[in-house]
């Protein structure tokens, strides 16, 4: 039961490690150092400690060019600004804080520096040093648990985003792969379309989480891994993926017209059948890094609808069909055409990860 648990939570008791060894490491290299404010290098090296590595680059990053804006900025104003009562204290607070926050409100990246600048007004408050003291402090000590926040998460039982982004690409197949037969059903009985919506939006927020991981696997390959894979071409055609589905979907909350349910369900079900087993085969394949396995039966499956469909217009059933409901029945084949398309992209784009990683080996 033990071996279970430390297997299930390996990632965040390997983070948990990560943020200790981390605060430790700043705080043994404070003492040595002997720096004044040792507790901001132990809180930068605990904040910039994340889970993955690119996320930690991503971070650190943002918090040293924000720390090192505020700081500097409000070093400035503290320095020649003077500021003898309370009430001029307050002041040069709100002029160095102000700006600061209107740029952290537009961009994220400098989230850190109102909060720098405000320990640069007021910390010679505590410790009677002179404002370009603070802020050179200031600068110093984020600039230390930065660097031990770096060098933790890349020696430490390192996680990678790139093994985070493909996890996350296989459990967002899974979750397609387990809604498929709950979405195709819609077509030979009727559906509730909340219920469809409501896992589109899944899918979508499975998606998005992917999605941010693959921003911190870029800071791993622009930073200081070279020669790492690409996800772009994968997120790429994940999102079409999703929007495939969207129109599937839309589809889907109303019943194929009533003479075609009988000669296109059979292959609709083929089809769910198929793409589910596809899709399983590929998320298993990035899991694992192994070769994907033969996925010829999605052609057939695919090959069989579009065949029924040319049967069913040389036999001119389509012809019986209202205007709304022949338009329904091809935007539905273009829609599985695209999906079509789509999935055997995603098999090219896994075997060609699993590629890579044989080669590395």
């Amino acid at each position: 039961m033990l071996g279970a648990f430390f297997t299930r939570y390996r990632m965040q008791l390997g983070l948990c490690l990560r943020v200790t060894v981390a605060a430790l490491s700043a705080l043994g290299l404070g003492w040595l150092l002997s720096r004044p404010m040792i507790l901001w290098a132990v809180l930068t090296a605990v904040i910039l400690t994340q889970m993955s590595v690119g996320k930690s680059v991503k971070a650190t990053i943002d918090y040293v060019l924000g720390t090192l804006g505020g700081a500097v900025y409000a070093g400035f104003i503290a320095a020649f600004v003077p500021h003898l009562s309370d009430s001029a204290l307050a002041a040069v607070l709100a002029i160095a804080l102000a700006p600061l926050a209107l740029l952290a409100a537009t961009s994220a990246r400098f989230t850190a520096a109102p909060s720098s600048a405000a320990i640069v007004v007021l910390a010679p408050t505590l410790t009677h040093a002179s404002s370009l003291a603070s802020a050179t402090d200031r600068i110093i000590e984020v600039a230390l648990g930065g660097s031990v926040a770096l060098a933790v998460s890349v020696l430490i039982f390192p996680t990678r985003a790139r093994k985070l982004v493909k996890e996350r690409a296989a459990d967002m197949l899974d979750l397609v792969a387990n809604i498929l037969t709950d979405l195709f059903q819609g077509f030979t009985e009727k559906s509730d379309e909340e219920t469809i919506l409501s896992l589109l939006r899944n899918v979508g927020s499975s998606f998005t989480q992917m999605d941010a991981i693959g921003a911190e696997a870029k800071h791993e390959r622009m930073s200081f891994i070279i020669g790492e894979s690409d996800f772009d071409p994968l997120r790429h055609c994940l999102l079409r993926l999703r929007h495939d589905l969207i129109m599937i979907g839309r589809a889907a909350i109303e019943p194929l017209p009533e003479p075609l349910q009988a000669r296109l369900g059979p292959q609709l079900r083929q089809i769910t059948d198929a793409g589910e087993d596809h899709l399983r085969k590929c998320a298993m394949a990035l899991r694992t890094g192994g070769s994907l396995r033969d996925v010829g039966t999605l052609k057939e499956a695919f090959e069989g609808f579009s065949d029924e469909i040319t049967l069913v217009r040389q036999q001119g059933l389509l012809k019986q069909l209202s205007v709304d409901a022949l338009e329904y029945v091809f935007a539905l084949s273009f829609a599985l055409e695209q999906w079509r398309q789509d999935l055997q992209e995603i098999a090219r784009l896994v075997s060609e990860l699993a590629d890579q990683q044989e080669r590395k080996k």
